[in-house]
């Protein structure tokens, strides 16, 4: 059975090696998730100056009776990144999945935002 740190160590080298992968691909800014137990948050980063262009967190998202959880929250709040990025002129991004698997509620970020408008 691993440590706490042998598997905190695998985690940092899975982001990292994504991380390098869309460095290659500089020329859009990227989308990047961070997904903790209760909210999930978008931001999308300028590369080239290492600099926060614009961030969304699913706190500020109001709940709706339609909701049936956190799955359907991530997909709004996708959508509301998508629209505060095309008001600041962004169309297309690189997503940043951070290491986390392309399910659930990082997918349906990913899918509220290219709703939303952006490309990816």
């Amino acid at each position: 059975m691993k440590t706490k740190n042998e598997r905190k160590s695998i985690e940092l080298k899975r982001k990292a090696r994504t991380r390098q992968k869309i460095r290659k691909v500089s020329d859009r800014p990227r989308l990047c998730v961070f997904r903790s137990n209760r909210y999930i948050y978008g931001q999308i980063i300028d590369e080239s100056n290492g600099r926060t262009i614009l961030g969304i967190s699913s706190r500020i998202m109001e709940r709706k009776d339609s909701d049936r959880g956190k799955i359907d929250i991530s997909f709004r709040t996708g959508e509301a990144l998508a629209k505060k990025a095309l008001d600041n002129k962004i169309e297309s991004v690189v997503f940043d999945r951070s290491g986390y698997k392309y399910h659930g509620r990082v997918k349906a970020l990913a899918e509220g935002a290219r709703k939303g408008g952006l490309k990816f």
